[in-house]
């Protein structure tokens, strides 16, 4: 699959914002952390902007922007859909939990459970969007029971390196919520390499003989291409990354996305504090989002859509 850059930046930005807005629903709910007019200020305007910036670029994908509202009436069936619906509803419960959060100065209450129906639609909202992948049967390496794990994940992971800056910043970090950040990194590692793992191995069984439905003859072949020159679908659909260039692109996401992360994030266990520390989780942070882009173009680029079967793919 091409990678539009339109849906990586939403598919980043907005699993960032989304795993962020569900710490500060559940820790603010809690109680772990003070409801601090600034601290929630910024946290609040952190997400909401993450989120809202990544639905929007999202929309620049589409053919008629301006007809995106229609998609929400499609939810019984969609996926694409009950995001969206998701989507909306989360900023009604988020949005009056920072209010009471930053105006009032409470998170008890009727405000906790604002905050907890807030970290439940971001969570909701995270899985309906890697259902949008995972229920295509129509691509092999999305059609995947890793899919939407690893998809809400990473959102968690990219979310607990912006709560960790956003609490260093305001003198309430603690080292529970830096082990925090390392903890859900090495999950989402290691559910990441699981996904891998399942994509490098699959059988992929479907080929021209099943396209075409020829199979039970012999082998299938073109006898010429379809097209003189590439047109739409194949520029779309048919996007090719050499396999030594994919392999280099993981280890980059790792190494950005993940492994300089977390020897920010022991670092800053080190030094318990201070304005260094304060740097490097804002760096963890950012190295994070860096790689979760790469991670994302690779997403898409090593997709494989059937329809390439009638343009010569022996298999997809």
């Amino acid at each position: 699959m091409h990678p539009a850059y339109s849906v990586l930046l939403f598919t980043t930005l907005s699993g960032a914002g989304y795993g962020l807005l569900i710490l500060l629903g559940l820790f603010g709910a809690a109680g772990v952390i003070p409801a601090a007019p600034w601290l929630g200020a910024v946290g609040f305007v952190v997400s909401f902007g993450l989120v809202t910036a990544g639905l929007l670029s999202s929309t620049l994908h589409l053919g008629h922007p301006e007809r995106a509202w229609r998609a929400i009436s499609q939810w019984r069936s969609s996926w694409l859909s009950r995001e969206g619906v998701m989507a909306l509803f989360t900023y009604l419960p988020a949005g009056l939990f920072a209010l009471g959060w930053v105006f009032l100065g409470r998170t008890t209450g009727v405000w906790a459970a604002l905050g907890i129906l807030s970290a439940a639609g971001a969570l909701l909202t995270l899985y309906c969007t890697g259902m949008i992948y995972q229920s295509l049967k129509t691509i092999s390496q999305w059609h995947n029971d890793w899919v939407t794990p690893v998809y809400i994940l990473l959102g968690m992971a990219s979310g607990a390196l912006w709560f960790n800056a956003l609490l260093q910043a305001f003198g309430e970090g603690r080292t529970f919520f830096t082990w925090l950040a390392i903890a859900t990194l090495l999950t989402a590692l290691v559910a990441k390499f699981g996904y891998w793992h399942s994509i490098d191995t699959a059988k992929l069984l479907r080929n021209p003989g099943h396209a075409t439905g020829l199979g039970r003859l012999g082998q299938v072949r073109p006898w010429e291409s379809a097209h003189t020159e590439a047109n739409y679908v194949q520029r779309e659909m048919g996007f090719q990354i050499a396999r030594k260039h994919a392999e280099k692109l993981r280890v980059y996401a790792i190494l950005a996305g993940f492994i300089v992360p977390l020897l920010l994030c022991l670092a800053v266990v080190a030094l318990n504090g201070g304005l260094a520390a304060s740097v490097l989780t804002v760096l963890a942070a950012l190295s994070g989002m860096l790689g979760l882009l790469i991670e994302r173009w690779l997403f898409f680029a090593e997709a494989k859509h059937v329809v390439t079967l009638y343009y010569g793919a022996d298999s997809a």
